[in-house]
């Protein structure tokens, strides 16, 4: 699959860290161009700029641009960068995220701040409207074959952390489901896709200070190629406004992460 993407260009929203890095890199990976948001520049670890980066040390370009995705002109420039730079589009892969400051994990709806609505639902699924708004002409100018991907969580089917979390997840996969219809006559996919537990960079922190075992645990890297895999899949098309779990995208396409390994599965229970 080395190049598979060359000459393609990529979005990957919220890229300095976490699952939107493993995104761009894998990207990299199959040699496509790749623009990185996020609202952390220069040197450090967790930036956009390290991101971008390590696309090019992977096989691609790497592209960063500062962006808050609370900002709705933030997201409407980002687009114009990519049309500046690019004129076109491929991939969007809306990733990113804001998790509560302190997560919102376990009790009632009333006893979390109002603010976690906005921080997981306005940055969790509004802000991936509004991506997906402004990237629409770029991927019409792209032509057939291009693919929205929303990263969305086991938790738009059963209860996970809060009230507002799955209800954000739930109306993401809505979301994904309700635009491959409007897309399918452009030929452009859309799909959900749910992660297992992935070792990010905060959950390993919050695992170090729980004492929590995170071996089985997904690596975003892994997530990151199984993305990488859908989206340049022969049945995109048959695949587009359905949820694709990580494991069974691992399993159908052979994805390992950078360890060797499978993805590491997440009990599909309903609650």
């Amino acid at each position: 699959m080395t190049g598979e993407l060359s000459g393609r260009v990529a979005v990957v929203t919220g890229a300095s860290r976490g699952i939107g890095r493993g995104a761009a890199i894998a990207l990299g990976e199959l040699g496509a161009t790749v623009y990185v948001t996020g609202r952390t520049t220069g040197d450090g670890e967790l930036t956009i700029d390290t991101t971008a980066r390590l696309v090019d040390e992977a096989g691609g370009t790497g592209i960063a641009v500062q962006a808050d995705h609370g900002v709705d002109a933030d997201i409407e420039r980002l687009f114009d960068v990519v049309r500046e730079r690019s004129g076109k589009l491929h991939v969007l892969v809306n990733n990113v995220y804001k998790i509560p400051d302190p997560p919102a994990w376990g009790g009632g709806f009333w006893e979390h701040p109002l603010s976690i609505w906005d921080d997981q639902v306005g940055i969790g699924l509004r802000a991936h409207y509004i991506a997906s708004w402004y990237a629409a002409p770029l991927l019409f100018a792209g032509g057939p074959g291009g693919a929205i991907v929303n990263v969305s969580s086991p938790g738009g089917q059963g209860y996970i952390y809060s009230a507002s979390y799955g209800t954000g997840k739930a109306g993401l996969d809505r979301l994904s489901a309700d635009m491959a219809i409007e897309l399918e006559p452009k030929g452009i996919a859309c799909c959900s896709v749910y992660p297992g537990s992935v070792a990010t960079e905060f959950i390993k922190e919050w695992a170090d200070r729980q004492g929590k075992d995170l071996s089985q645990s997904q690596t975003t890297l892994g997530v990151g190629r199984a993305i990488a895999a859908l989206v340049t899949a022969s049945d995109l098309m048959e695949r587009s406004g359905t949820i694709q779990w990580v494991e069974d995208l691992a399993a159908d396409f052979d994805v390992v992460d950078e360890h060797g390994n499978r993805p590491a599965p997440w009990p599909r229970r309903v609650h």
